[in-house]
Parts: structure tokens; C-alpha cells; sequence
């Protein structure tokens, strides 16, 4: 791990809301140089999605929990972003009165994950719930983190926030605008389970669809 500080001392300092100082893709390309290869096989399993569709599979319904892998940070991750994603669609399900419910129940755990889902969904701006939301993945991300300045977790976090970065500046114009409009509308309603169907595949990657990245 001694390359460790020598790689995050180089990166940029990320701030929400500002460009992304380089890709995602290129990141992931200089990090593989500096880390050990257990650790950059966690690196490709840094997405937004917790649980991205393997090929042949149609979607992901997050009936379940994410694999396990070694790494405590991405696990945590991913068990926040599945509950917030469960907590969207029930309360998706709700507002159109769909019977039944939501195709999978909504865990209440992490609380913070439940109660970012509720409020983003009393705002009337698609785009500005997709950015409260965006908002509260980098916070919770920040939190997995800990504070260690140069362990792996720190390495996975990093490209995680490129990843929110690289999603947000897709929408900039006004014709993002109307993108992400519809986005966010097929990511409510797939979560829910419309017609029995989970989320479509590469739901949410960073640059197409809320939710993930892949």
C-alpha cells in the first residue's frame, strides 16, 4: 500500500457540484498502476447501481442484497443505495395508488437512505429531486469513507464521486433538462415494478439514467 498516498496526493479535490477534473475511465486507468490487484478488482466494482444486471439479465429488482465482496466500504454502499431505490419505487407505488404496492418491500435501514427517498419525493422539479439526491449519495459516500486520507477506501470513494460528477454534467442544458425529466420518471417507475418488471439494464449509469453508474 505504499503507493497508496502517493496516488491520492496527486488527485484533484473533488467538490459537488464543480466539473469533473478528469473520467472516470482515465481514473480507473492510472489508479490500476498504483494499487494492488485484489484492490483494483474492488475498483471495477465501484458503480451507482448496487447491483448491475449481468449480461442476459433483462434488469435488477433489489429483492435481495448486493454480493459481498471484500471490501466493508462498497458493501455499505450498496446496501444504502438498494434501500434508497426501494424507498423511491414504494414511494412511487403510493402516489399512483398502484395496487399492491411496490414489487419489493422498502427496508427502513439506513434510516438516512428511507428519509432522503421521502423527501426527494415531495419536491415538484424532477431535476431538482435528482440532484437532492445526487447531493445525498456523495454525503453518504463521504461518510463510508471514514477518515483515513490514503486507504483503499478512499481510492473507491474517489471514483464513485467522478462517477455522480460525470452524471451531473449531462444535464447542464436545457435539453438535459428534458432528458433527465424522463429519466427520473422511468427510474420511479420500473423500481416500482410496472408491468412485473424490475430496473431496465444499466439503469442510472452515469451519463444515461438516475441511479447508477455502471
Amino acid at each position: 500500500m505504499s503507493s497508496y498516498p502517493y496516488l491520492v496526493a496527486q488527485l484533484p479535490y473533488l467538490l459537488y457540484g464543480q466539473a469533473a477534473p478528469m473520467s472516470s475511465l482515465h481514473y480507473k486507468e492510472l489508479a490500476r498502476t498504483l494499487i494492488s490487484e485484489s484492490d483494483a478488482e474492488i475498483l471495477e466494482l465501484c458503480t451507482l447501481d448496487p447491483e448491475p444486471p449481468a449480461a442476459g439479465i433483462t434488469g435488477a429488482t433489489y429483492a435481495e442484497p448486493a454480493p459481498r465482496t471484500p471490501s466493508d466500504f462498497l458493501n455499505r454502499w450498496r446496501d444504502w443505495e438498494r434501500v434508497l431505490r426501494l424507498n423511491l419505487a414504494r414511494g412511487r407505488a403510493q402516489k399512483l395508488k398502484r395496487e399492491g404496492g411496490a414489487a419489493v418491500d422498502a427496508p427502513e435501514y439506513p434510516a438516512n437512505a428511507a428519509t432522503v427517498a421521502k423527501n426527494a419525493q415531495t419536491m415538484e422539479s424532477p431535476l431538482d429531486a435528482e440532484l437532492f439526491l445526487d447531493k445525498a449519495r456523495w454525503d453518504a459516500i463521504e461518510y463510508f469513507q471514514g477518515i483515513s486520507s490514503f486507504g483503499e477506501n478512499v481510492i473507491y470513494a474517489y471514483l464513485l464521486k467522478l462517477l455522480l460528477l460525470e452524471r451531473r454534467a449531462a444535464f447542464k442544458t436545457e435539453e438535459g433538462y428534458t432528458k433527465y425529466k424522463g429519466l427520473y420518471t422511468a427510474i420511479l417507475e420500473r423500481a416500482s415494478g410496472a408491468d412485473g418488471f424490475g430496473f431496465a439494464p444499466g439503469l442510472g449509469s452515469e451519463t444515461t439514467v438516475p441511479g447508477e453508474h455502471k
